[in-house]
Order: C-alpha cells, then sequence, then structure tokens
C-alpha cells in the first residue's frame, strides 16, 4: 500500500487514529502468528479490516472509516518468511483527502506502528480497490463482521467454552506478535465467516481462528 507521492516527513501532519481491528484466518485456534510463531500449516491467509472510531491527518477527519486487507504469505510473519501478498480495499465513502491520508498511514510513510508492521511483512501488492466496506463490532466483542459485497465475507464469534465464564471474554496481553503493535488486549474468536474472492486470492472457509484487537497508533513526535 502507497501513497500516490513520496512524502518527507517534514510535510507529514500531526495524525492519529484508533479504533478496532480483527481477522479471519486458516490457522487454527487460536493463531500462532500472534504469538510470534509459523502459521498452524506453513502458510496463511486470511481478511484484516480496520474500523476507525476516531481520528485525523492534519485537519483531514477519519471518524467511521473503513479499511480491509486480504493478505498471504509462508513461514513466520514475524521472521524469515516469503510469498507475502496482500490487496486492499478503501472506504468508498472517503473523499481524496482522506483516501490520500488512509494511504499515508496505512501505507507506512507517516510512520508508527503500521511503518513497522509493512517494513516487517514487505507484502507485493496484488491491487488495490475503493468498496462499500461494511464492518461492525459488538461492543461486547460478542461477534464482529466484516463484508464487501460479492468480494469479501468475514466474521467471528468470541470464543467460549464449558468452563468460560458468561459474559466473559477470552483474552490475552503481552503478545508477542500482536498486529495492531505493542500494548493491546487480545480477543479471541472463531470464524463464522471466511469467504474471499478478490485481487486473485479464492478461498471459503469456516471454523478457523479469528480475533480482536484494538488499535491506538499517534504520528511520530514532531510529525
Amino acid at each position: 500500500m502507497s501513497a500516490s507521492e513520496t512524502t518527507s516527513p517534514a510535510t507529514i501532519p500531526r495524525w492519529h487514529v484508533e479504533g478496532d481491528w480483527f481477522d479471519t484466518c486458516r490457522c487454527d485456534v487460536p493463531c500462532p502468528c500472534t504469538f510470534a510463531q509459523p502459521p498452524t500449516y506453513g502458510a496463511c491467509d486470511g481478511v484484516l479490516a480496520w474500523h476507525i472510531d476516531r481520528g485525523s491527518y492534519g485537519d483531514v477527519p477519519l471518524d467511521g472509516l473503513n479499511v480491509l486487507m486480504v493478505a498471504s504469505f509462508t513461514g513466520n510473519v514475524w521472521g524469515e518468511h516469503s510469498d507475502a501478498y496482500a490487496g486492499v480495499f478503501l472506504d468508498e465513502r472517503a473523499d481524496e483527502a482522506q483516501r490520500e491520508a488512509l494511504l499515508m498511514i496505512f501505507g507506512g510513510q507517516a510512520g508508527s506502528w503500521p511503518a513497522e508492521l509493512n517494513s516487517m511483512f514487505g507484502a507485493e501488492m496484488r491491487g488495490m480497490d475503493t468498496a462499500a466496506i461494511e464492518m461492525s463490532v459488538d461492543e461486547d466483542l460478542g461477534s464482529w463482521r466484516v463484508s464487501v459485497p460479492g468480494r469479501v465475507d468475514a466474521a467471528g464469534e468470541a470464543l467460549t467454552g464449558p468452563t468460560t465464564p458468561e459474559g466473559r471474554r477470552v483474552q490475552s496481553t503481552n503478545m508477542p506478535g500482536s498486529e495492531t503493535g505493542p500494548g493491546q488486549v487480545v480477543t479471541w474468536g472463531r470464524a463464522t465467516r471466511n469467504r474471499v474472492d478478490a485481487f486473485g486470492f479464492e478461498w471459503s472457509r469456516d471454523g478457523q481462528s479469528s480475533k480482536h484487537i484494538p488499535f491506538d497508533w499517534t504520528g511520530p513526535d514532531g510529525a
């Protein structure tokens, strides 16, 4: 993911975004990638979705916008890996200034955690498009879902079991491979839908790993 022009750090405005992220992937529950281990089957593909609850890039408001990625790789995404590919959907509700801001932030040019993640992942882009991204996350983290009509349909529900207290979530802290950066709480789930036909990716599977992690990113000091 990249912005249309190279931007120097001196021209990057102050920015901040926070909200919800979740994925649905091929791995067994719980996804080893979040533990900084190789995926269950050696390679992984999945859907990654971000919803910005509150955010701005300089004077450009970003509240309520969504970004969705479909991606695949082989090996440990936090270490030695190969065959990393991705395709990205940007929220069609974003105007030109908002789209440019999303590209700068999520493409890593604006610094902070996305810059680190993009540097480590190093995916080859298969495509980028604007789309009607419908995304929701239950306030109690009971379930989460995202869709791009005809192209992506992904959803997960919070993991439960015989000894899980009613209304409580299965969560982890201090994860060595948190996809949204250090210090966030992971809520574990299971994918109820994971279907993709976009950017050359095609799969349909249910019942594998899904997880929710909040994100809270701020541009580097001086941005």
